[in-house]
Protein backbone atom coordinates (compact mmCIF):
# COMPACT_ATOMS: atom_id res chain seq x y z
CA UNK A 1 0.00 0.00 0.00
CA UNK A 2 2.75 2.34 0.47
CA UNK A 3 4.15 1.59 -2.58
CA UNK A 4 1.26 2.68 -4.58
CA UNK A 5 0.36 5.43 -2.51
CA UNK A 6 4.24 6.58 -3.34
CA UNK A 7 3.09 6.08 -7.09
CA UNK A 8 0.29 8.02 -6.85
CA UNK A 9 1.76 11.02 -5.37
CA UNK A 10 3.25 11.59 -8.56
CA UNK A 11 1.30 10.42 -11.00
CA UNK A 12 -1.63 12.27 -12.82
CA UNK A 13 -4.30 14.04 -10.29
CA UNK A 14 -1.28 14.11 -7.80
CA UNK A 15 -1.64 16.62 -4.98
CA UNK A 16 -5.86 16.50 -5.06
CA UNK A 17 -7.86 16.25 -2.50
CA UNK A 18 -9.28 12.60 -1.86
CA UNK A 19 -12.91 12.66 -3.88
CA UNK A 20 -15.75 12.89 -0.99
CA UNK A 21 -18.64 10.24 -0.64
CA UNK A 22 -20.73 11.41 -3.74
CA UNK A 23 -17.88 12.33 -5.74
CA UNK A 24 -16.73 9.34 -5.48
CA UNK A 25 -19.55 7.45 -6.31
CA UNK A 26 -19.80 9.48 -9.30
CA UNK A 27 -16.24 8.66 -9.97
CA UNK A 28 -16.84 4.67 -10.01
CA UNK A 29 -19.89 5.41 -12.25
CA UNK A 30 -17.70 6.62 -14.67
CA UNK A 31 -15.09 4.21 -14.53
CA UNK A 32 -17.73 1.49 -14.59
CA UNK A 33 -20.25 3.26 -17.22
CA UNK A 34 -22.90 2.37 -15.65
CA UNK A 35 -25.57 3.66 -18.80
CA UNK A 36 -23.64 0.90 -20.61
CA UNK A 37 -24.47 -1.53 -18.28
CA UNK A 38 -28.32 -1.27 -19.14
CA UNK A 39 -27.34 -3.06 -22.87
CA UNK A 40 -26.47 -6.45 -20.45
CA UNK A 41 -29.48 -8.23 -19.47
CA UNK A 42 -30.94 -7.84 -22.85
CA UNK A 43 -28.27 -10.60 -24.01
CA UNK A 44 -29.31 -13.12 -21.68
CA UNK A 45 -32.99 -12.77 -22.38
CA UNK A 46 -31.92 -12.88 -26.40
CA UNK A 47 -30.67 -15.94 -25.58
CA UNK A 48 -32.83 -17.58 -23.51
CA UNK A 49 -35.52 -16.92 -26.31
CA UNK A 50 -32.91 -17.87 -29.35
CA UNK A 51 -32.87 -21.15 -27.62
CA UNK A 52 -36.89 -21.56 -26.92
CA UNK A 53 -37.06 -21.02 -23.92
CA UNK A 54 -39.12 -19.31 -21.26
CA UNK A 55 -36.74 -17.10 -18.44
CA UNK A 56 -35.99 -18.76 -15.15
CA UNK A 57 -34.01 -18.66 -12.24
CA UNK A 58 -30.85 -19.59 -14.32
CA UNK A 59 -31.25 -16.84 -16.85
CA UNK A 60 -31.25 -14.49 -13.63
CA UNK A 61 -27.99 -15.79 -12.43
CA UNK A 62 -26.68 -15.28 -16.42
CA UNK A 63 -27.76 -11.52 -16.11
CA UNK A 64 -26.38 -11.09 -13.09
CA UNK A 65 -22.78 -13.18 -14.12
CA UNK A 66 -23.00 -10.75 -17.42
CA UNK A 67 -23.15 -7.53 -15.59
CA UNK A 68 -20.11 -8.58 -13.50
CA UNK A 69 -18.02 -9.48 -16.10
CA UNK A 70 -19.10 -6.54 -18.42
CA UNK A 71 -18.39 -3.98 -15.56
CA UNK A 72 -14.71 -6.50 -14.99
CA UNK A 73 -14.01 -5.42 -18.30
CA UNK A 74 -14.82 -1.86 -17.92
CA UNK A 75 -12.62 -1.55 -15.03
CA UNK A 76 -9.93 -3.34 -16.42
CA UNK A 77 -9.92 -1.19 -19.61
CA UNK A 78 -9.48 1.89 -17.79
CA UNK A 79 -6.44 0.28 -15.74
CA UNK A 80 -4.99 -0.85 -18.61
CA UNK A 81 -5.32 2.58 -20.27
CA UNK A 82 -4.13 4.68 -17.21
CA UNK A 83 -1.04 5.99 -19.46
CA UNK A 84 -2.81 6.62 -22.74
CA UNK A 85 -6.08 8.40 -20.80
CA UNK A 86 -3.20 10.57 -19.09
CA UNK A 87 -2.58 12.24 -22.05
CA UNK A 88 -5.96 12.05 -24.31
CA UNK A 89 -8.35 11.86 -21.92
CA UNK A 90 -7.17 13.18 -18.19
CA UNK A 91 -10.59 13.60 -16.94
CA UNK A 92 -11.37 9.91 -16.89
CA UNK A 93 -10.93 8.90 -12.95
CA UNK A 94 -7.96 7.25 -13.02
CA UNK A 95 -5.32 10.33 -14.59
CA UNK A 96 -7.39 12.29 -12.47
CA UNK A 97 -6.92 11.25 -9.25
CA UNK A 98 -10.39 10.36 -8.01
CA UNK A 99 -9.87 6.54 -8.68
CA UNK A 100 -6.30 4.64 -7.57
CA UNK A 101 -5.51 2.69 -10.31
CA UNK A 102 -4.84 -0.27 -7.65
CA UNK A 103 -8.50 0.22 -6.54
CA UNK A 104 -9.54 -0.61 -10.15
CA UNK A 105 -7.41 -3.60 -10.85
CA UNK A 106 -8.85 -5.19 -7.62
CA UNK A 107 -12.22 -4.26 -8.67
CA UNK A 108 -12.04 -6.00 -11.76
CA UNK A 109 -10.76 -9.35 -9.97
CA UNK A 110 -13.22 -9.72 -7.79
CA UNK A 111 -16.09 -8.81 -10.13
CA UNK A 112 -14.52 -11.31 -12.97
CA UNK A 113 -14.29 -14.11 -9.57
CA UNK A 114 -18.29 -12.86 -9.02
CA UNK A 115 -19.13 -13.42 -12.61
CA UNK A 116 -17.88 -16.87 -12.86
CA UNK A 117 -19.76 -17.85 -9.40
CA UNK A 118 -22.38 -16.57 -10.55
CA UNK A 119 -22.83 -19.09 -13.91
CA UNK A 120 -20.93 -21.42 -12.06
CA UNK A 121 -24.34 -21.31 -9.90
CA UNK A 122 -26.49 -21.95 -13.13
CA UNK A 123 -24.64 -24.66 -14.01
CA UNK A 124 -22.23 -26.30 -15.54
CA UNK A 125 -23.31 -25.34 -19.32
CA UNK A 126 -23.06 -21.78 -18.05
CA UNK A 127 -19.75 -21.80 -16.44
CA UNK A 128 -18.38 -23.48 -20.01
CA UNK A 129 -19.37 -20.51 -21.91
CA UNK A 130 -18.71 -17.52 -18.98
CA UNK A 131 -14.94 -18.92 -18.46
CA UNK A 132 -13.68 -18.39 -22.17
CA UNK A 133 -16.13 -15.10 -22.15
CA UNK A 134 -14.06 -13.80 -18.92
CA UNK A 135 -10.74 -14.86 -20.62
CA UNK A 136 -11.99 -12.80 -23.73
CA UNK A 137 -12.43 -9.92 -21.73
CA UNK A 138 -8.62 -9.62 -20.23
CA UNK A 139 -7.17 -10.81 -23.34
CA UNK A 140 -9.01 -7.82 -25.17
CA UNK A 141 -7.87 -5.33 -22.62
CA UNK A 142 -4.66 -6.30 -22.00
CA UNK A 143 -3.24 -7.10 -24.85
CA UNK A 144 -5.64 -7.25 -28.44
CA UNK A 145 -7.24 -3.87 -27.72
CA UNK A 146 -4.71 -1.83 -30.08
CA UNK A 147 -4.26 -4.99 -32.75
CA UNK A 148 -6.15 -5.67 -35.51
CA UNK A 149 -8.14 -8.65 -33.53
CA UNK A 150 -9.34 -6.09 -30.98
CA UNK A 151 -12.55 -5.43 -32.64
CA UNK A 152 -13.37 -9.40 -33.67
CA UNK A 153 -12.27 -9.97 -29.72
CA UNK A 154 -15.35 -7.83 -28.54
CA UNK A 155 -17.52 -8.74 -30.84
CA UNK A 156 -17.06 -12.47 -29.87
CA UNK A 157 -17.11 -11.48 -26.22
CA UNK A 158 -20.91 -10.06 -26.53
CA UNK A 159 -21.60 -13.54 -28.43
CA UNK A 160 -20.51 -15.19 -25.67
CA UNK A 161 -22.55 -13.31 -23.43
CA UNK A 162 -25.72 -14.16 -25.79
CA UNK A 163 -25.06 -17.43 -25.96
CA UNK A 164 -24.11 -17.79 -21.37
CA UNK A 165 -28.13 -16.84 -21.28
CA UNK A 166 -28.74 -19.90 -23.92
CA UNK A 167 -26.34 -22.15 -21.88
CA UNK A 168 -27.93 -21.06 -18.58
CA UNK A 169 -31.16 -21.55 -18.88
CA UNK A 170 -31.90 -24.61 -21.48
CA UNK A 171 -28.40 -25.84 -21.37
CA UNK A 172 -27.80 -26.25 -24.56
CA UNK A 173 -26.35 -23.25 -27.21
CA UNK A 174 -26.60 -24.72 -30.42
CA UNK A 175 -29.90 -22.88 -31.47
CA UNK A 176 -28.79 -19.28 -30.20
CA UNK A 177 -25.73 -18.98 -32.70
CA UNK A 178 -27.29 -17.67 -35.52
CA UNK A 179 -28.81 -14.40 -33.24
CA UNK A 180 -25.50 -14.26 -31.14
CA UNK A 181 -23.41 -13.84 -34.96
CA UNK A 182 -26.02 -11.04 -35.56
CA UNK A 183 -25.66 -9.57 -31.84
CA UNK A 184 -21.66 -10.15 -32.59
CA UNK A 185 -21.81 -8.17 -36.11
CA UNK A 186 -23.45 -5.33 -34.59
CA UNK A 187 -20.56 -5.18 -31.74
CA UNK A 188 -17.68 -5.57 -34.38
CA UNK A 189 -19.16 -2.41 -36.03
CA UNK A 190 -19.49 -0.21 -32.99
CA UNK A 191 -15.84 -1.21 -31.36
CA UNK A 192 -14.85 -0.70 -35.36
CA UNK A 193 -15.75 2.46 -35.13
CA UNK A 194 -14.64 3.28 -31.16
CA UNK A 195 -10.92 2.85 -32.32
CA UNK A 196 -11.28 6.64 -33.64
CA UNK A 197 -12.96 8.31 -31.96
CA UNK A 198 -10.85 9.97 -29.60
CA UNK A 199 -8.90 11.52 -32.68
CA UNK A 200 -11.37 11.18 -35.59
CA UNK A 201 -10.09 9.50 -38.72
CA UNK A 202 -11.16 7.71 -41.89
CA UNK A 203 -15.30 8.00 -42.73
CA UNK A 204 -14.96 4.00 -43.98
CA UNK A 205 -15.56 2.97 -40.42
CA UNK A 206 -18.82 4.92 -40.00
CA UNK A 207 -20.03 4.04 -43.26
CA UNK A 208 -19.39 0.23 -42.64
CA UNK A 209 -20.94 0.42 -39.66
CA UNK A 210 -24.00 2.37 -41.27
CA UNK A 211 -24.27 -0.71 -43.90
CA UNK A 212 -23.88 -3.38 -41.34
CA UNK A 213 -27.07 -1.50 -39.24
CA UNK A 214 -29.00 -1.79 -42.76
CA UNK A 215 -28.10 -4.98 -42.84
CA UNK A 216 -28.61 -6.40 -39.67
CA UNK A 217 -31.92 -4.83 -39.64
CA UNK A 218 -32.81 -6.77 -43.05
CA UNK A 219 -31.54 -10.05 -41.16
CA UNK A 220 -33.85 -9.52 -37.96
CA UNK A 221 -36.98 -8.31 -39.72
CA UNK A 222 -37.01 -10.11 -42.70
CA UNK A 223 -39.07 -13.22 -41.55
CA UNK A 224 -40.95 -11.27 -39.69
CA UNK A 225 -41.35 -14.33 -37.48
CA UNK A 226 -39.72 -17.25 -36.35
CA UNK A 227 -41.91 -19.11 -34.14
CA UNK A 228 -40.17 -20.59 -31.03
CA UNK A 229 -38.78 -24.22 -31.50
CA UNK A 230 -42.10 -26.49 -30.60
CA UNK A 231 -41.94 -30.39 -30.59
CA UNK A 232 -44.78 -30.46 -33.42
CA UNK A 233 -47.46 -33.03 -34.54
CA UNK A 234 -44.51 -36.29 -33.91
CA UNK A 235 -42.49 -34.46 -31.38
CA UNK A 236 -42.79 -34.55 -27.29
CA UNK A 237 -40.87 -31.82 -25.51
CA UNK A 238 -39.61 -33.20 -21.69
CA UNK A 239 -38.97 -32.02 -18.78
CA UNK A 240 -35.09 -31.42 -19.88
CA UNK A 241 -36.19 -29.33 -23.09
CA UNK A 242 -35.37 -32.33 -25.48
CA UNK A 243 -37.88 -33.99 -27.52
CA UNK A 244 -39.03 -37.67 -27.90
CA UNK A 245 -41.36 -39.70 -30.41
CA UNK A 246 -44.61 -40.22 -28.24
CA UNK A 247 -45.83 -43.89 -28.46
CA UNK A 248 -48.73 -45.07 -29.86
CA UNK A 249 -52.03 -44.42 -28.73
CA UNK A 250 -55.12 -46.64 -27.84
CA UNK A 251 -55.60 -47.24 -30.84
CA UNK A 252 -52.34 -48.78 -31.71
CA UNK A 253 -50.80 -45.94 -34.15
CA UNK A 254 -48.63 -43.00 -33.75
CA UNK A 255 -49.21 -39.63 -34.43
CA UNK A 256 -47.12 -39.76 -37.86
CA UNK A 257 -49.41 -42.31 -38.66
CA UNK A 258 -52.62 -40.31 -38.58
CA UNK A 259 -53.57 -38.05 -40.98
CA UNK A 260 -52.94 -34.37 -39.56
CA UNK A 261 -55.25 -31.39 -40.21
CA UNK A 262 -54.02 -28.40 -42.39
CA UNK A 263 -51.67 -26.04 -40.12
CA UNK A 264 -54.03 -23.07 -38.70
CA UNK A 265 -52.53 -19.24 -38.65
CA UNK A 266 -50.08 -19.22 -35.41
CA UNK A 267 -52.47 -16.85 -33.18
CA UNK A 268 -50.41 -13.82 -31.84
CA UNK A 269 -48.66 -14.07 -35.67
CA UNK A 270 -49.08 -10.41 -36.63
CA UNK A 271 -48.42 -8.87 -33.08
CA UNK A 272 -44.68 -11.01 -33.21
CA UNK A 273 -44.64 -9.64 -36.94
CA UNK A 274 -45.20 -6.19 -35.96
CA UNK A 275 -43.19 -5.82 -32.43
CA UNK A 276 -40.57 -7.32 -34.47
CA UNK A 277 -40.62 -4.65 -37.35
CA UNK A 278 -41.21 -1.94 -34.70
CA UNK A 279 -38.15 -2.90 -32.72
CA UNK A 280 -35.69 -3.20 -36.16
CA UNK A 281 -37.07 -0.09 -36.86
CA UNK A 282 -36.16 1.76 -33.53
CA UNK A 283 -32.54 -0.16 -33.83
CA UNK A 284 -31.87 1.16 -37.48
CA UNK A 285 -33.51 4.60 -36.35
CA UNK A 286 -31.31 4.92 -33.22
CA UNK A 287 -27.72 4.05 -35.11
CA UNK A 288 -28.15 5.53 -38.88
CA UNK A 289 -28.30 8.87 -37.97
CA UNK A 290 -24.87 9.21 -35.78
CA UNK A 291 -22.99 6.87 -38.29
CA UNK A 292 -23.76 8.90 -41.46
CA UNK A 293 -22.94 12.40 -39.35
CA UNK A 294 -19.44 10.82 -38.67
CA UNK A 295 -19.04 9.45 -42.20
CA UNK A 296 -19.47 12.83 -43.11
CA UNK A 297 -17.34 14.33 -40.46
CA UNK A 298 -15.45 12.18 -38.90
CA UNK A 299 -14.54 14.47 -36.12
CA UNK A 300 -13.87 12.82 -32.89
CA UNK A 301 -17.31 14.79 -31.24
CA UNK A 302 -19.45 12.97 -34.18
CA UNK A 303 -17.30 9.70 -34.15
CA UNK A 304 -18.01 9.71 -30.35
CA UNK A 305 -21.71 10.65 -30.31
CA UNK A 306 -21.79 7.70 -33.45
CA UNK A 307 -20.10 4.99 -31.01
CA UNK A 308 -22.57 5.89 -28.23
CA UNK A 309 -25.38 5.87 -30.29
CA UNK A 310 -24.17 2.74 -31.60
CA UNK A 311 -24.06 1.30 -27.82
CA UNK A 312 -27.49 2.28 -27.24
CA UNK A 313 -28.99 0.77 -30.33
CA UNK A 314 -27.49 -2.67 -28.30
CA UNK A 315 -31.31 -2.41 -26.36
CA UNK A 316 -33.89 -2.76 -29.32
CA UNK A 317 -31.01 -5.29 -31.58
CA UNK A 318 -31.43 -7.99 -28.26
CA UNK A 319 -35.27 -7.04 -27.54
CA UNK A 320 -35.98 -7.65 -31.80
CA UNK A 321 -34.22 -10.31 -31.43
CA UNK A 322 -35.86 -11.95 -28.86
CA UNK A 323 -39.32 -10.69 -30.32
CA UNK A 324 -38.77 -12.62 -33.66
CA UNK A 325 -38.83 -15.81 -31.55
CA UNK A 326 -42.07 -15.13 -30.02
CA UNK A 327 -40.68 -13.66 -26.80
CA UNK A 328 -42.76 -10.87 -26.56
CA UNK A 329 -42.22 -10.21 -22.40
CA UNK A 330 -38.97 -10.72 -22.48
CA UNK A 331 -38.63 -8.33 -25.76
CA UNK A 332 -40.58 -5.87 -24.03
CA UNK A 333 -38.85 -6.19 -21.19
CA UNK A 334 -35.54 -5.56 -22.48
CA UNK A 335 -36.87 -2.66 -24.69
CA UNK A 336 -37.76 -1.05 -21.55
CA UNK A 337 -33.92 -0.83 -20.26
CA UNK A 338 -33.33 1.90 -23.71
CA UNK A 339 -35.05 4.95 -21.99
CA UNK A 340 -33.52 3.87 -18.68
CA UNK A 341 -29.80 3.83 -20.34
CA UNK A 342 -30.37 7.26 -22.07
CA UNK A 343 -31.63 8.89 -19.30
CA UNK A 344 -28.37 7.75 -17.17
CA UNK A 345 -26.30 8.75 -20.61
CA UNK A 346 -27.04 12.14 -19.93
CA UNK A 347 -25.17 12.08 -16.14
CA UNK A 348 -22.49 10.16 -16.81
CA UNK A 349 -21.01 8.73 -20.84
CA UNK A 350 -20.94 5.60 -22.33
CA UNK A 351 -17.64 5.91 -24.02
Amino acid sequence: MAAHRTASAVGPGAGRPAPGGRDRRRAWAELLRLPALFTVPGDALAGAAAAGMRPNARTLLAIGSSVCLYEAGMALNDWADRAEDAAERPHRPIPSGRIRPAAAFTAACALTGAGLALAARAGRPALTVAAPLAATVWAYDLTLKHTPAGPAAMAGARALDLLLGAAATGGSTREALPSAALLGTHTLAVTTVSRQETQGGSSLAPLAALATTGLLTRLVTRRGHRARPSAGPDRVRTSHGGTRRPGPDATGRTPSSRTEPAPRAEPGRDLVTGLTTALGAVYAATAARPYLHAALNPSPPLTQRAVGAGIRATIPLQAGLGARTGAIVPALLTAALAPLGARFARKVSVT
